[in-house]
């Protein structure tokens, strides 16, 4: 039961990208730390817009399941003080807080996703916000849940749990909550904990209306005469601007504007890593990095395992960089604004249809029940396709309507990264289709360690397939320069992410405050140092340090080191089944089936994956040699 409660967390604001919504960092990044604000109005086919109507009827009906769930609160508090009366009003309890919960989620997930179509718009947040207070008073009436469980003793728990056979679908999460017996405290403090979840959250609130309707973003004349306007989708074009002085005056005026508001900055963040530190202490945890790994029983040594690797592996990150230094003919020093152009200009579009029928052909290893789930997906109204203005950034999947079907929204660009996100995305969904077919409810929702496997899979099917189907030279150059860009940016860079999460967090634990300041100091250390700054391979200016400020990741608990961890897995995982290994694909589709019926890291285990081991994380850093090795073959040859 304390994953469902687990939920109220998510949907809080703390730790949106899993099991609810999990979002890509596809490629360049451009996708995931992007946005569409500002993008050209167009006519949309209603095929690619999502159908709401799925979940509520209209505002009126979701307003009226709002207020429902809502007097469903008492109901819930009600049940405090009948776990123990037998086993029959125990599973009464568990069953109906469980269904609670998952009309709660859908209450949410509609809320949400009518704000992110425009993030500008008052109403629409409004009901976001009502849907999270939600959350917050559901976890109050239920806060009593956790302490009076514990207080029935394991021996009688386990009783009840054998004389009723329907409790089978609740003992995981009863499992978990005897787990976490340490860090369990008294109900009133649980009911305070749980009220204060709708305040804990809004720096994250905050933070997301201001970097994405609310800064006062600057233009640019570009060589070519055209003006361009640096809100986030506009920076995510003109830094891979062809001419590098554009992508120099790119790079200064777009961190200038966040450099104007560093303070500002800083202070929202500080609140956010002094709520998850109050957690922390709260709850008698070691470190935040400790709490955040607990719930999904994760090692703290993956963590540590990949950093470490990670760090070993910087002389291959910085051979990437001289390799792009000579593909772009660049004489002098490499700068940061260098490493977002493609290597390889290929002239060719991908539409929307185009990245659902290239996908479709590169998932097909994946075997046919994979792929009626995937076909349901790109078939049915599921997906919010094109940019709008204030429309929310990147791209997400969220999957928790349980008894509907997952959403996606993308801000589809018609390159291939978009098809890759693309791809990406619908790794998710399907997940949630498979997972949600096989497990009940309290067991469907999967952690973010394996949802981001699941879905750079597509995307490593996707790359293998185009570049095996490459015509010339150029074209197997750019898509083998795609591969590459992925690598960076999500095993080394949202690994370099995840060192800058925990020294935020550990300077909050040792007494201190951050400001944007100290963050762009601590930022820029570990700029220079995965970039080779000190060594002259790639030189870092210091107003690029405000780069921290643009993540909208770091307002969620420890996440983003999932991404490196995901794509050393998947990259196993795809080698196999691309190798035509029946026991690799099937091992695949049972993870995803399994959705969080146990741990995931053992999960992985049962897929043949130890991740607190280095041997995935360097036969990932082999990958990456082996894909310079045939580029660096290509550009002699020529």
């Amino acid at each position: 039961m304390s994953k469902l409660l687990q939920h109220a967390k998510l949907i809080s604001g703390f730790f949106v990208c899993a099991v609810l919504i999990s979002c890509s960092e596809p490629q360049n990044s451009s996708q995931a730390e992007g946005s569409a604000n500002g993008a050209a109005q167009q006519i949309v086919d209603e095929k690619y817009i999502w159908d709401l109507t799925d979940l509520y009827p209209d505002n009126q009906a979701w307003d009226r399941a709002r207020l429902d769930a809502a007097k469903k609160a008492q109901v819930l508090a009600a049940l405090k003080g009948t776990l123990g009366d037998s086993s029959a009003s125990f599973l009464y309890a568990a069953d109906t807080i469980s269904e609670v919960y998952k009309e709660v989620v859908r209450v949410y997930i509609y809320a949400s996703l009518l704000a992110d179509e425009d993030t500008g718009n008052a109403d629409n947040a409004e009901r976001r916000q009502l849907a999270v207070n939600l959350y917050s008073d559901i976890g109050a009436s239920v806060s009593w849940y956790s302490p009076e469980l514990l207080s029935l003793g394991e021996a009688k728990i386990r009783e009840f749990i054998a004389a009723e056979p329907e409790f089978e679908k609740h003992v995981f999460g009863i499992e978990n909550s005897l787990r976490q017996a340490p860090h369990t405290l008294g109900e009133e403090v649980e009911t305070v904990l749980a009220k204060s979840s709708k305040f804990l959250g809004t720096s994250g609130t905050v933070y997301s209306v201001l970097a994405n309707a609310n800064l006062p973003w600057p233009e640019v004349t570009l060589s070519s005469g055209e003006v361009l306007r640096l809100s986030q989708s506009g920076y995510s074009v003109g830094r891979q601007a062809s001419v590098r002085e554009d992508r120099k005056a790119v790079f200064n005026a777009f961190w200038g504007v966040w450099k104007d508001f560093e303070a500002t900055l800083g202070a929202l963040m500080n609140s956010h890593v002094q709520g998850l530190v109050f957690r922390t202490q709260v709850r008698n945890y070691e470190s935040s990095l400790g709490r955040a790994l607990y719930d999904d029983n994760m090692p703290e040594a993956v963590y540590q395992t990949l950093v470490a690797e990670v760090n070993t592996a910087l002389p291959t990150l910085h051979r990437y960089f001289k390799l792009r230094k000579r593909m772009l003919n660049i004489k002098d020093d490499m700068r940061y604004y260098d490493i977002y152009p493609p290597l390889v200009d290929l002239d060719k579009t991908f539409s929307i249809e185009d990245s659902i029928a290239l996908t479709r052909r590169a998932l097909a290893p994946l075997g046919d029940e994979y792929m009626a789930g995937y076909d349901a997906g790109v078939e049915g109204r599921w997906m919010h396709v094109y940019p709008s203005e204030g429309k929310r950034s990147g791209a997400y999947m969220s999957g928790g309507a349980y008894d509907v079907h997952p959403y996606v929204l993308l801000n589809h660009n018609d390159d291939y990264d978009s098809a890759s996100t693309f791809a990406h995305e619908y790794g998710h969904a399907v997940h949630s289709v498979l997972a949600n077919k096989t497990q009940t409810w309290e067991n469907a929702g999967y952690s973010t360690f394996i949802a981001e496997t699941a879905s750079i899979m597509n995307e490593m099917l996707l790359q293998d397939m185009v570049v095996s189907e490459a015509q010339t030279d150029q074209e197997k150059l750019f898509y083998l320069g795609s591969g590459l860009e992925s690598l960076r940016g999500t095993f080394f860079r949202q690994t370099m992410f995840a060192e800058f999460e925990l020294k935020m967090n550990e300077e909050v634990e040792a007494g201190n405050v951050l400001t944007g300041a100290k963050l762009s100091k601590i930022y820029l250390e570990l700029l220079k140092r995965y970039h080779g700054h000190d060594l002259g391979v790639v030189t870092i200016d210091d107003l690029y340090a405000m780069e921290w400020a643009f993540i909208p990741h770091f307002y969620r608990d420890f996440y983003v080191f999932q991404y490196a961890t995901s794509i050393t897995a998947a990259a196993g995982l795809a080698e196999r089944i691309s190798s035509q290994d029946v026991q690799a694909q099937q091992d695949f589709i049972e993870l995803l089936k399994a959705g969080g019926s146990d741990y995931p890291y053992q999960l992985m285990k049962n897929a043949g994956i130890d991740m607190a081991t280095p041997a995935p994380y360097r036969a990932l850093v082999t990958r990456m040699n082996t894909i310079m090795d045939e580029m660096e073959a290509i550009l002699d040859r020529q």
